[in-house]
């Protein structure tokens, strides 16, 4: 039993002994006024539960509006590239050997499409088009 539950018994044995003392005419409102207090107890914690989860959505929303940081460093993304064109090597080998001209096109068409999806995993709005009229457009075009 934690403070709560103890201070809640020892309600319960006052009120039980309240109508010893006062006889069956008050044993309604002696129950009334404990159900009362357990229902301000019970209120009181779902209000706190309730207030502690809209602070934990709040948190959540907070966190996920921000643009993640970016997890790759600079290590990564030229390790990526330099395995991208070691690879490169055996696959312009396989597809113009196997289709000529056609597979070696084919290939490299892969290739630079899986840079691209890692450039822009990594750069979130490079391949988006700019504004016009942006601030820094009308600086240079006056």
């Amino acid at each position: 039993m934690d403070a709560q539950d103890t201070e809640l018994k020892k309600e319960l044995d006052a009120t039980l002994q309240a109508r010893r003392e006062l006889g069956v005419e008050y044993e309604s409102a002696l129950v009334d006024s404990f159900l009362e207090k357990v229902d301000q107890r019970i209120d009181g914690a779902v209000e706190r539960r309730v207030r502690r989860q809209m602070a934990e959505q709040q948190m959540v929303v907070a966190r996920g509006s921000r643009s993640p940081k970016p997890t790759d460093s600079w290590g990564e993304r030229f390790g990526f590239g330099l395995v991208s064109l070691v690879l490169a090597i055996p696959l312009s080998a396989i597809g113009g050997g196997v289709a000529h001209l056609p597979g070696l096109i084919v290939a490299w068409i892969g290739i630079v499409g899986v840079n691209a999806v890692q450039a822009a995993r990594a750069n979130p709005g490079l391949f988006r088009p700019r504004r016009r009229g942006s601030s820094q457009d009308s600086d240079w075009e006056e």
